[in-house]
């Protein structure tokens, strides 16, 4: 089967990796192929321009394998060039926030809902203005979270882990005290802490996963541009990163919770 079948997604680094795992899942006779802009990582903190940029790239990068569709799995792209991207790719497109928003939208019951992400995502006000565009009446409440990728890239992700708990209190506390009803995981890092900010949020607190819910929307796409893949055995995805591809294993079974039989190819993202 030739790699045109495959679906695209990318993220600044290994973080998109929670994505992939539930593209595996929800579908999983579709080849993905993903790259991790390891050597850029973070984008998080860069200006407008630079992640705009290095979105294009990354998307370039992935066209050239020849893909069906793109994704963009990380909230700092969705949020900042997430338009621009919809717009020149000749293939379909989706970033996070737009699937993400509809479910927060649709499972919030008192109107609250909190979003957390980058200091980018947070700052472009991505989400808050597709939620209110969504529904005027939500009240939104954002939060930047910066230190939990470091947690999540440093493996202290266990609820019961003292220092967990600490950043997880420290950044949380606000929306707690504003009452929201659910909370948008808007970095593909987070879910990882979930257990741990559930625990502190309460059970009554909807967490959703951005994830999950672009996998999701992604599998309508492709079912309405008749893109879904006929044949249903099982593909390997392939990896590409644009810094040495060490300590890739560890990381990926953390995000993808599972050990995978992979290649992971290192490749010069400036060339694109």
């Amino acid at each position: 089967m030739s790699s045109g079948n495959a679906i695209g997604v990318f993220d600044s680094g290994l973080g998109g990796l929670s994505a992939v795992k539930e593209f595996l899942n929800i579908l999983p006779a579709e080849k993905i192929i993903y790259f991790g802009d390891t050597g850029r990582v973070p984008y998080g903190t860069r200006s407008r321009d630079t992640i705009r940029k290095y979105a294009f790239q990354d998307a370039q990068f992935l066209l050239s394998r020849n893909v069906k569709m793109i994704v963009a799995a990380c909230g700092t792209v969705s949020s900042v060039a997430g338009e621009a991207l919809e717009e020149k790719l000749a293939v379909p497109y989706t970033g996070v926030v737009n699937p993400t928003a509809y479910t927060a939208v649709r499972k919030t019951r008192n109107g609250k809902i909190g979003v957390i992400g980058t200091a980018a995502t947070v700052g472009s006000h991505s989400y808050k203005l597709r939620l209110q565009k969504l529904n005027p009446d939500v009240q939104v409440f954002e939060q930047a979270c910066p230190l939990f990728v470091s947690l999540v890239e440093n493996g202290i992700i266990h609820r019961d882990d003292q220092i967990t708990r600490l950043v997880v209190r420290r950044y949380m506390a606000e929306l707690k005290d504003n009452g929201v009803d659910t909370v948008i995981l808007g970095c593909t890092h987070f879910p990882l802490l979930r257990d741990a900010i559930s625990d502190y949020m309460g059970e009554d607190v909807t967490l959703v996963d951005s994830g999950f819910e672009t996998a999701n929307y992604a599998a309508k796409v492709l079912k309405e541009h008749d893109l879904l893949n006929d044949d249903t055995s099982v593909k390997q995805p392939e990896f590409f990163v644009s810094d040495t591809p060490d300590g890739f294993k560890s990381v990926a079974g953390l995000f993808l919770g599972r050990d995978m039989e992979h290649t992971v190819t290192q490749i010069d993202i400036e060339q694109y």
